[in-house]
């Protein structure tokens, strides 16, 4: 759905204006031709966007996004996919702030057309798709460069032989979470730690930055979902303090909110259903214990069902953060976050 470059171009480079131009004469092109966003966003082009965002160790935006694209394409979206592909992919870029390289560095040896090419030799990718270039995909990679060994490793030796991406399932997310595992330090994988609750993104930074998290804690924040925040708000702030201070390798994150592509460290992003729609996550007290196996995709509150079950006796719905106009209604329609956090019709009351 965009030119290739589009990904990787510096926003201050000359070449990202003439880039724009020659999209603004592209998408005339593409009326002429008929060739409509419905022939482009196919099944297999979500799987290449998936394969892709899994080779470059990317964002777990991706998979939001994709997923709200794909219920407006009126295409099926299921998470469970994503560990599929991800079992499939080996990550090929460790970029920034998992790594030492970034987007520029990518951009200087090839860009996304590297990465997508050295995919495809393996016939891990659909080159077939159609492109807004109006080629296929395999028809524009002809021309890319081969991997660096550094920026992009080939497929013969990659930073790891799965994604980027993993989702975990279990009591703590029945719908799914979504981490950047190629991000993870190898040591968080597989942990058990201590739960400290937050009801909002606020709380838990003036917390974090006042000296009040400790090694072997796991950050709840909850009430920051599409319903609960309104919205999901991206959580930069948190997560840039704790690899800041040191922390990111022996304290968790886990929320019903998301995070940017600029995280790093066991930050467990999207828990579905969240806790404004009464998930488990609303559940959760403080010093709970919280097992996260990021390697066999499991996220568990190790709480017993029937202590579980008394705290949900007396758990209410907090009162909503907004309670006029537009955002109103949007906290009222908008589905989980495992479904792309759309909106859905219901009564508005």
């Amino acid at each position: 759905m965009a030119l290739p470059g589009n990904g990787t171009i510096a926003a201050v480079s000359a070449d990202r204006l003439r880039l724009a131009k020659e999209a603004g004469i592209r998408v005339i092109s593409l009326l002429k031709e008929g060739i409509t966003p419905s022939r482009i966003l196919t099944e297999k082009a979500f799987y290449n966007a998936l394969a892709l965002d899994n080779a470059l160790g990317c964002s777990t935006n991706t998979v939001l996004h994709l997923a709200a694209v794909a219920h407006e394409r009126g295409l099926p979206f299921n998470l469970g996919e994503v560990n599929i592909i991800s079992g499939r992919i080996p990550q090929l870029c460790l970029l920034s702030p998992a790594g030492e390289h970034r987007v520029e560095d990518l951009h200087r040896c090839g860009g996304v057309s590297v990465v997508l090419k050295e995919l495809a030799r393996a016939g891990l990718i659909y080159p077939e798709e159609i492109t807004v270039t109006g080629k296929t995909l395999g028809e524009n990679l002809a021309g890319a460069g081969e991997p660096d060994g550094q920026v992009v490793r080939p497929l013969e030796k990659p930073h790891q032989p799965t994604g980027g991406l993993a989702v975990l399932y279990g009591n703590l997310a029945p719908e799914g979470a979504v981490v950047k595992q190629g991000a993870v330090a190898p040591e968080m994988l597989v942990s058990r730690l201590k739960a400290r609750v937050f009801d909002s993104e606020d709380s838990a930074v003036e917390a974090i930055l006042g000296g009040k998290i400790a090694p072997g804690e796991a950050i709840v924040i909850r009430y920051e979902g599409p319903r609960g925040g309104p919205g999901m708000r991206e959580m930069l702030s948190p997560t840039a303090a704790l690899a800041g201070m040191g922390l990111d390798r022996e304290v968790a994150l886990i929320t019903d909110g998301r995070f940017s592509g600029a995280t790093r460290g066991a930050s467990i992003g999207h828990v579905s259903p969240e806790a404004a729609a009464g998930g488990p996550i609303a559940l959760v007290e403080e010093g709970d214990l919280i097992s996260i196996d990021i390697p066999a995709r499991r996220l568990e509150l190790l709480v017993p069902e029937e202590e579980l079950r008394r705290r949900r006796e007396f758990w209410q719905a907090p009162a909503p953060k907004v309670n006029h106009g537009y955002l109103r209604r949007y906290a009222q329609m908008v589905s989980s976050a495992s479904r792309g956090a759309v909106l859905e019709a219901r009564e508005v009351g």
